[in-house]
């Protein structure tokens, strides 16, 4: 009996090996994401969004029905560099079950100028976010995200 339990185990070791590479791909995918998050300005990292991504990718933040486009994110991300020039976003985990991958990061940064109304008078802000990002054939065809921008606005306002 001892045998066949190691030929099992043997086994699906053999099967995640094979499959570790295409999931290893996957996270790499999202991680470009978030590198991309940290560093808004740059068009080197918004290049790299662009191959991760699938053309038809969308933003979805609420249950407004609003979907944000890839042209629409990468031009966002391009104000938030003057807006928030030291913003970082540090992927903390990073979990995939098939195709989905779900992310929990922290975003931290000082606007250089009023944000949301709020002017933060070079008060900074870290909050926790939570992403699921959805892939087909590798690539990042929707992301869902969650911010805590509600306890940024706090932390700006001193409160």
């Amino acid at each position: 009996m001892k045998p066949l339990k190691n030929l099992g185990a043997a086994t699906a070791i053999a099967a995640a090996a094979i499959a570790s590479p295409a999931a290893a791909g996957d996270l790499e995918n999202v991680q470009v994401f978030y590198d991309f998050l940290s560093n808004p300005g740059s068009a080197t990292h918004a290049e790299a969004f662009l191959e991760i991504s699938s053309p038809e990718w969308g933003s979805y933040g609420d249950y407004s029905g609003k979907v944000k486009s890839r042209e629409a994110f990468v031009g966002q991300l391009g104000g938030f560099a003057k807006l928030i020039p030291d913003l970082d976003w540090k992927v903390e985990a990073m979990h995939q079950d098939g195709d989905f991958v779900t992310v929990r990061s922290r975003a931290t940064g000082t606007p250089a100028g009023p944000f949301f109304g709020v002017d933060g008078e070079g008060r900074g802000f870290d909050i926790m976010t939570i992403d699921v990002h959805e892939l087909e054939e590798g690539k990042i065809v929707r992301s869902y995200h969650v911010e805590d921008w509600a306890g940024a606005l706090r932390q700006l306002s001193g409160k």
